[in-house]
């Protein structure tokens, strides 16, 4: 077995390996601290392959008396003969083969740790994302997508979750970043959870939830909607939003209905989207949506009062991460869709 410790320098060649080789007697005691170049390495194996100094100092284009001096030099720093000199040639001594063996090995080692300097990391890199379940940052998502080399290769993966999930995510789950939803008042409870889990945080958007239903909901033109009007209508709702501190939206005060009794849970956004377009009857409070989204689906959204109806998303990352090329260029491309939409006028 070959034990070793090493001190790389710049572009690792020459490579000096300090340290312990120990491989049934390579090298003894005396040289435990001993030092060797492993440019070294790859004479001794050019001359066991060409069978000649003379014949290995031509491939490797040196002079052979230099060739020579750098063997005898190696054989000296092991402390035993690599190859025996005799009339007919050169012969692999006993240690010699073992010695040759391992470093044989450790050439193959060697290159391949050359191949890490040299390969280019944004062609095997991982993006994770955690968000909450908004047409704008999804928008944005997907413009990051679209000016990505995919060529070169990437996993990304995207998380659409509750705030606490993506807190988590970003702080257990290797994710690059996530973005978090929660209302204006409970600011103080986030902060505090964002400071614990030593999370770096910035305000993407301040915004109120508005309506979203069918251009054929009845609604959907009323000069003006209250959340009385809301009751007789069904309300489609993520069914996981309800996590500490952060609450379904449209609950009137003294309604003397239950919002839960007409209510549909869904989990992604794209089952929103279909009961939206295909049941005029549904309507939903989300963050204000694309144009695009809309026009697609054939609905409208319009602004409804109502009680603490102040969100903020929020990016978050780990305090200890360093932004990269990728998380800068998904920043821009969600700021650039906050403010598209943030243009849209709704009444």
């Amino acid at each position: 077995m070959l034990i070793y410790r090493q001190h790389i320098k710049e572009h690792m060649s020459p490579i000096r390996l300090q340290g312990i080789y120990q491989s049934a007697g390579v090298i003894g005691a005396q040289n435990e601290w001993g030092s060797m170049n492993t440019l070294y390495f790859k004479y001794a194996l050019e001359v066991e392959r060409a069978g000649s100094i003379t014949q290995a100092a031509q491939s490797l284009y040196m002079a052979q008396p230099n060739l020579s001096k750098a063997i005898k030099d190696l054989e000296e720093e092991l402390g035993y003969t690599i190859f025996s000199r005799t009339s007919s040639g050169i012969k692999v001594t006993e240690k010699g083969g073992e010695f040759l063996y391992h470093a044989g090995k450790m050439m193959e080692q060697l290159a391949e740790m050359e191949k890490i300097s040299e390969r280019n990391d944004d062609a095997n890199q991982k993006f994770k994302i955690s968000i909450p379940r908004g047409s704008y940052i999804a928008n944005g998502f997907t413009a990051f997508v679209s000016e990505l080399q995919l060529t070169h290769g990437i996993d990304i993966t995207i998380n659409e979750t509750n705030a606490l999930k993506t807190i988590s995510n970003v702080t257990d789950c290797g994710y690059n970043m996530g973005i978090i939803r929660y209302q204006r008042s409970d600011e103080d409870y986030f902060k505090a959870c964002l400071k614990n889990n030593k999370l770096e945080h910035e305000t993407i958007w301040e915004f109120e939830y508005v309506l979203v239903m069918s251009i054929k909901h009845p609604l959907a033109h009323k000069p003006v909607i209250t959340v009385e009007d809301l009751q007789d209508y069904v309300k489609i709702t993520h069914a996981d939003i309800d996590a500490p501190h952060t609450k379904n939206p449209g609950k009137a005060a003294g309604s003397g209905k239950a919002p839960e009794s007409r209510t549909i849970y869904v989990y992604e956004r794209g089952s929103q989207f279909d009961l939206l377009a295909n049941v005029p009857t549904t309507y939903m409070w989300v963050s204000p949506i694309p144009d695009s989204y809309l026009e697609k689906n054939r609905l409208v959204q319009r602004a409804c009062k109502l009680e603490n109806n102040l969100y903020k998303d929020v990016l978050i990352y780990r305090q200890d991460y360093r932004l990269g090329e990728y998380d800068k260029l998904f920043q821009k491309k969600i700021y650039e869709s906050k403010v598209e939409v943030a243009a849209t006028k709704y009444n």
